[in-house]
Protein backbone atom coordinates (compact mmCIF):
# COMPACT_ATOMS: atom_id res chain seq x y z
CA UNK A 1 0.00 0.00 0.00
CA UNK A 2 2.81 2.43 0.88
CA UNK A 3 4.43 1.79 -2.51
CA UNK A 4 1.14 2.57 -4.27
CA UNK A 5 0.76 5.82 -2.33
CA UNK A 6 4.37 6.76 -3.05
CA UNK A 7 3.97 6.03 -6.77
CA UNK A 8 0.81 8.14 -6.93
CA UNK A 9 2.53 11.02 -5.20
CA UNK A 10 5.46 10.89 -7.62
CA UNK A 11 3.04 11.29 -10.53
CA UNK A 12 1.57 14.46 -9.01
CA UNK A 13 2.60 17.97 -9.95
CA UNK A 14 4.25 19.80 -7.03
CA UNK A 15 1.77 21.75 -4.89
CA UNK A 16 4.34 23.52 -2.69
CA UNK A 17 8.06 24.16 -2.39
CA UNK A 18 10.52 23.06 0.27
CA UNK A 19 13.28 25.67 0.37
CA UNK A 20 16.76 24.99 1.75
CA UNK A 21 19.71 27.39 1.99
CA UNK A 22 23.35 26.33 2.09
CA UNK A 23 26.67 28.10 1.74
CA UNK A 24 30.19 26.96 2.48
CA UNK A 25 31.11 23.32 3.03
CA UNK A 26 29.66 22.62 6.48
CA UNK A 27 26.74 20.64 5.06
CA UNK A 28 27.65 17.91 2.59
CA UNK A 29 25.35 16.48 -0.07
CA UNK A 30 24.62 13.55 2.25
CA UNK A 31 23.39 15.95 4.92
CA UNK A 32 21.17 17.85 2.51
CA UNK A 33 19.82 14.66 0.93
CA UNK A 34 18.95 13.26 4.36
CA UNK A 35 16.64 16.21 4.99
CA UNK A 36 15.06 16.00 1.54
CA UNK A 37 14.44 12.26 1.87
CA UNK A 38 12.75 12.80 5.23
CA UNK A 39 10.42 15.43 3.74
CA UNK A 40 9.58 13.14 0.83
CA UNK A 41 8.93 10.22 3.17
CA UNK A 42 6.53 12.15 5.39
CA UNK A 43 4.73 14.48 2.96
CA UNK A 44 1.14 13.80 1.91
CA UNK A 45 1.54 16.00 -1.18
CA UNK A 46 4.45 16.39 -3.56
CA UNK A 47 6.86 19.27 -2.92
CA UNK A 48 9.37 20.87 -5.24
CA UNK A 49 12.80 21.13 -3.61
CA UNK A 50 14.76 24.35 -4.06
CA UNK A 51 18.31 24.58 -2.71
CA UNK A 52 19.76 28.09 -2.66
CA UNK A 53 23.50 27.47 -2.91
CA UNK A 54 26.67 29.54 -3.26
CA UNK A 55 28.35 26.85 -5.40
CA UNK A 56 27.68 23.83 -7.63
CA UNK A 57 27.17 20.64 -5.60
CA UNK A 58 27.57 17.03 -6.67
CA UNK A 59 25.80 13.93 -5.44
CA UNK A 60 22.51 15.69 -4.82
CA UNK A 61 19.13 13.97 -4.64
CA UNK A 62 17.56 14.06 -8.14
CA UNK A 63 14.53 16.00 -6.89
CA UNK A 64 16.64 18.95 -5.78
CA UNK A 65 16.79 22.02 -8.01
CA UNK A 66 19.84 24.15 -7.21
CA UNK A 67 19.47 27.92 -7.64
CA UNK A 68 21.99 30.70 -7.09
CA UNK A 69 21.98 33.13 -4.21
CA UNK A 70 21.07 36.71 -4.81
CA UNK A 71 24.72 37.84 -5.24
CA UNK A 72 24.18 40.85 -3.00
CA UNK A 73 23.60 38.56 -0.01
CA UNK A 74 26.94 36.78 -0.49
CA UNK A 75 28.67 39.64 1.30
CA UNK A 76 30.94 37.81 3.83
CA UNK A 77 29.37 39.82 6.62
CA UNK A 78 25.99 38.25 5.85
CA UNK A 79 27.38 34.70 5.88
CA UNK A 80 28.32 34.63 9.55
CA UNK A 81 26.95 35.72 12.87
CA UNK A 82 23.25 36.51 12.44
CA UNK A 83 23.08 34.76 9.04
CA UNK A 84 21.47 37.54 7.04
CA UNK A 85 22.24 35.57 3.87
CA UNK A 86 19.11 33.53 4.56
CA UNK A 87 17.10 36.58 3.49
CA UNK A 88 18.05 35.64 -0.08
CA UNK A 89 15.07 33.26 -0.03
CA UNK A 90 12.89 36.38 -0.35
CA UNK A 91 14.84 37.94 -3.23
CA UNK A 92 13.00 38.28 -6.51
CA UNK A 93 13.73 35.52 -9.05
CA UNK A 94 15.60 33.28 -6.60
CA UNK A 95 12.78 30.95 -5.52
CA UNK A 96 10.11 30.31 -8.20
CA UNK A 97 7.05 32.38 -7.32
CA UNK A 98 4.29 30.08 -8.61
CA UNK A 99 3.85 28.04 -5.41
CA UNK A 100 3.87 28.68 -1.65
CA UNK A 101 7.02 27.66 0.16
CA UNK A 102 8.26 26.26 3.45
CA UNK A 103 11.84 27.07 4.36
CA UNK A 104 13.57 24.76 6.84
CA UNK A 105 17.05 24.93 8.31
CA UNK A 106 19.17 21.90 7.52
CA UNK A 107 19.50 21.12 11.22
CA UNK A 108 15.77 20.39 11.46
CA UNK A 109 14.59 16.85 12.14
CA UNK A 110 11.50 15.94 10.11
CA UNK A 111 9.08 13.44 11.66
CA UNK A 112 5.81 14.30 9.96
CA UNK A 113 4.10 16.23 7.18
CA UNK A 114 5.33 19.83 7.38
CA UNK A 115 3.14 20.61 4.36
CA UNK A 116 0.21 20.88 6.80
CA UNK A 117 1.54 24.32 7.69
CA UNK A 118 0.37 25.66 4.34
CA UNK A 119 -3.25 25.28 5.44
CA UNK A 120 -2.57 27.81 8.21
CA UNK A 121 -1.83 30.62 5.76
CA UNK A 122 -4.73 33.08 5.85
CA UNK A 123 -3.82 34.49 2.45
CA UNK A 124 -0.85 34.77 0.07
CA UNK A 125 0.67 37.55 2.16
CA UNK A 126 0.73 35.34 5.28
CA UNK A 127 4.01 34.34 6.90
CA UNK A 128 4.32 31.77 9.65
CA UNK A 129 7.27 31.40 12.03
CA UNK A 130 8.06 29.70 15.31
CA UNK A 131 7.40 32.02 18.26
CA UNK A 132 10.57 33.21 20.05
CA UNK A 133 9.47 35.58 22.82
CA UNK A 134 6.53 36.02 25.16
CA UNK A 135 4.82 38.74 23.10
CA UNK A 136 2.73 36.67 20.67
CA UNK A 137 2.25 37.09 16.96
CA UNK A 138 -1.20 38.14 15.81
CA UNK A 139 -3.21 41.08 17.09
CA UNK A 140 -1.26 41.56 20.40
CA UNK A 141 2.07 41.91 18.61
CA UNK A 142 0.58 44.09 15.91
CA UNK A 143 -1.03 46.39 18.46
CA UNK A 144 2.26 46.86 20.32
CA UNK A 145 4.01 47.35 16.97
CA UNK A 146 1.63 50.21 16.12
CA UNK A 147 1.57 51.81 19.57
CA UNK A 148 5.38 51.90 19.83
CA UNK A 149 5.88 53.14 16.28
CA UNK A 150 7.45 49.80 15.29
CA UNK A 151 9.96 49.80 18.16
CA UNK A 152 8.44 46.77 19.89
CA UNK A 153 7.21 43.70 18.06
CA UNK A 154 6.65 39.97 18.36
CA UNK A 155 9.70 37.99 17.29
CA UNK A 156 10.04 34.61 15.67
CA UNK A 157 12.70 32.05 14.87
CA UNK A 158 13.66 31.51 11.24
CA UNK A 159 14.45 27.79 11.47
CA UNK A 160 11.13 27.26 9.71
CA UNK A 161 9.31 29.90 7.66
CA UNK A 162 6.11 29.47 5.67
CA UNK A 163 5.58 32.10 2.97
CA UNK A 164 4.67 32.78 -0.65
CA UNK A 165 7.70 33.92 -2.70
CA UNK A 166 5.56 36.11 -4.96
CA UNK A 167 4.38 38.22 -2.00
CA UNK A 168 7.52 38.55 0.14
CA UNK A 169 10.19 40.13 -2.04
CA UNK A 170 9.76 43.33 -0.02
CA UNK A 171 11.62 41.65 2.88
CA UNK A 172 14.88 41.32 0.93
CA UNK A 173 14.34 44.65 -0.83
CA UNK A 174 13.81 46.58 2.41
CA UNK A 175 16.82 45.03 4.10
CA UNK A 176 19.02 45.91 1.15
CA UNK A 177 17.69 49.45 0.98
CA UNK A 178 18.28 50.05 4.70
CA UNK A 179 21.75 48.51 4.67
CA UNK A 180 22.80 50.58 1.66
CA UNK A 181 21.38 53.69 3.28
CA UNK A 182 23.13 53.28 6.64
CA UNK A 183 26.07 51.04 5.72
CA UNK A 184 25.52 49.07 8.89
CA UNK A 185 22.86 47.48 11.11
CA UNK A 186 21.82 50.89 12.36
CA UNK A 187 18.22 49.87 13.01
CA UNK A 188 18.10 47.24 15.76
CA UNK A 189 15.83 44.78 13.90
CA UNK A 190 18.58 44.49 11.29
CA UNK A 191 20.95 42.68 13.68
CA UNK A 192 19.52 39.28 12.78
CA UNK A 193 17.65 37.72 9.87
CA UNK A 194 14.78 36.48 12.05
CA UNK A 195 14.46 39.80 13.85
CA UNK A 196 14.28 41.61 10.54
CA UNK A 197 11.64 39.26 9.11
CA UNK A 198 9.58 39.66 12.28
CA UNK A 199 9.86 43.44 12.21
CA UNK A 200 9.30 44.22 8.55
CA UNK A 201 6.51 41.64 8.11
CA UNK A 202 4.89 42.03 11.55
CA UNK A 203 1.47 42.82 10.08
CA UNK A 204 1.39 39.50 8.21
CA UNK A 205 3.07 37.02 10.57
CA UNK A 206 1.33 34.36 12.60
CA UNK A 207 2.69 31.66 14.87
CA UNK A 208 3.52 28.17 13.72
CA UNK A 209 1.71 26.09 16.35
CA UNK A 210 3.76 23.89 18.66
CA UNK A 211 1.52 21.01 17.67
CA UNK A 212 3.30 21.09 14.31
CA UNK A 213 6.87 22.29 14.94
CA UNK A 214 9.04 23.19 17.93
CA UNK A 215 12.49 24.46 18.78
CA UNK A 216 14.26 21.84 20.87
CA UNK A 217 15.63 24.62 23.05
CA UNK A 218 12.19 26.02 23.90
CA UNK A 219 10.37 22.72 24.12
CA UNK A 220 12.79 20.48 26.00
CA UNK A 221 15.22 22.79 27.82
CA UNK A 222 14.96 25.25 30.72
CA UNK A 223 17.13 26.94 33.33
CA UNK A 224 15.02 25.30 36.04
CA UNK A 225 15.61 21.56 36.28
CA UNK A 226 12.23 20.90 37.87
CA UNK A 227 10.45 22.75 35.06
CA UNK A 228 11.99 20.43 32.46
CA UNK A 229 10.63 17.40 34.29
CA UNK A 230 7.30 19.00 35.16
CA UNK A 231 6.63 19.84 31.52
CA UNK A 232 7.63 16.34 30.44
CA UNK A 233 5.17 14.82 32.91
CA UNK A 234 2.09 16.69 31.70
CA UNK A 235 -0.16 14.29 29.71
CA UNK A 236 -1.34 16.91 27.21
CA UNK A 237 2.26 17.95 26.53
CA UNK A 238 3.25 14.33 25.98
CA UNK A 239 0.38 13.89 23.52
CA UNK A 240 1.26 17.08 21.64
CA UNK A 241 4.93 16.13 21.41
CA UNK A 242 4.05 12.76 19.92
CA UNK A 243 2.47 14.51 16.92
CA UNK A 244 5.15 17.12 16.22
CA UNK A 245 6.25 17.09 12.57
CA UNK A 246 9.49 19.09 12.88
CA UNK A 247 12.04 19.76 15.62
CA UNK A 248 14.59 22.48 14.95
CA UNK A 249 18.01 22.24 16.55
CA UNK A 250 19.64 25.70 16.80
CA UNK A 251 22.56 25.98 19.20
CA UNK A 252 25.91 24.24 19.59
CA UNK A 253 24.73 21.84 22.28
CA UNK A 254 21.90 20.43 20.21
CA UNK A 255 23.45 20.02 16.80
CA UNK A 256 22.81 16.54 15.35
CA UNK A 257 26.44 15.43 15.82
CA UNK A 258 26.31 16.44 19.49
CA UNK A 259 22.94 14.80 20.11
CA UNK A 260 24.25 11.46 18.89
CA UNK A 261 26.82 11.53 21.71
CA UNK A 262 24.24 11.87 24.47
CA UNK A 263 23.39 8.74 26.44
CA UNK A 264 20.52 7.96 28.75
CA UNK A 265 20.97 9.84 32.01
CA UNK A 266 23.25 12.58 30.67
CA UNK A 267 22.70 16.06 32.07
CA UNK A 268 24.29 19.01 30.27
CA UNK A 269 24.14 22.68 31.17
CA UNK A 270 24.06 24.44 27.82
CA UNK A 271 23.83 28.01 26.56
CA UNK A 272 22.37 30.61 28.96
CA UNK A 273 22.20 28.06 31.77
CA UNK A 274 19.55 25.90 30.15
CA UNK A 275 19.61 22.21 30.99
CA UNK A 276 19.46 19.22 28.68
CA UNK A 277 18.34 16.04 30.42
CA UNK A 278 18.73 13.07 28.13
CA UNK A 279 16.17 10.75 29.69
CA UNK A 280 12.56 9.75 29.11
CA UNK A 281 11.17 11.80 31.98
CA UNK A 282 12.36 14.96 30.23
CA UNK A 283 12.17 13.97 26.57
CA UNK A 284 9.64 11.16 26.33
CA UNK A 285 10.51 9.28 23.15
CA UNK A 286 12.16 12.27 21.45
CA UNK A 287 15.69 11.31 22.47
CA UNK A 288 15.31 7.87 20.89
CA UNK A 289 13.56 9.33 17.85
CA UNK A 290 16.37 11.79 17.23
CA UNK A 291 18.97 9.04 17.52
CA UNK A 292 17.07 6.86 15.05
CA UNK A 293 16.58 9.80 12.70
CA UNK A 294 20.22 10.89 12.61
CA UNK A 295 22.04 7.56 12.93
CA UNK A 296 21.95 6.75 9.17
CA UNK A 297 23.27 10.23 8.38
CA UNK A 298 26.12 9.99 10.88
CA UNK A 299 27.08 6.58 9.50
CA UNK A 300 27.06 8.00 5.99
CA UNK A 301 29.23 10.94 7.02
CA UNK A 302 31.70 8.62 8.76
CA UNK A 303 31.89 6.51 5.63
CA UNK A 304 32.63 9.60 3.55
CA UNK A 305 35.44 10.58 5.94
CA UNK A 306 37.03 7.12 5.69
CA UNK A 307 36.81 7.16 1.90
CA UNK A 308 38.36 10.63 1.76
CA UNK A 309 41.19 9.53 4.06
CA UNK A 310 41.94 6.52 1.86
CA UNK A 311 42.23 8.59 -1.31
Amino acid sequence: MEEIIRAGREMQEPTWQCVLVCWGDKYTSAYINHTVEAVIRTSASKPRFILISDRPRTGMHPDIQIVDFDPWFLNPRFLSGALHAKLSMFSKDVVPDDLPAIFIDLDTAIFGDIGKALKLMKNRQSILMLQSVVLPFGWPGRLVYKLTNKKRYARGNSSMVVYHPAECTYIADEFRALYEKFGDYSIRPMIGDERFISWIAQMHINRLPNTLAVKFLNEYMHTGKWLVYLKGALPWVQKRRDGVAAVTLPGDYIKPERLMEYKDGDAVRADKGRWIFWDKRALGDMGDRLHVYYRPLMEKLEQEKREAADM
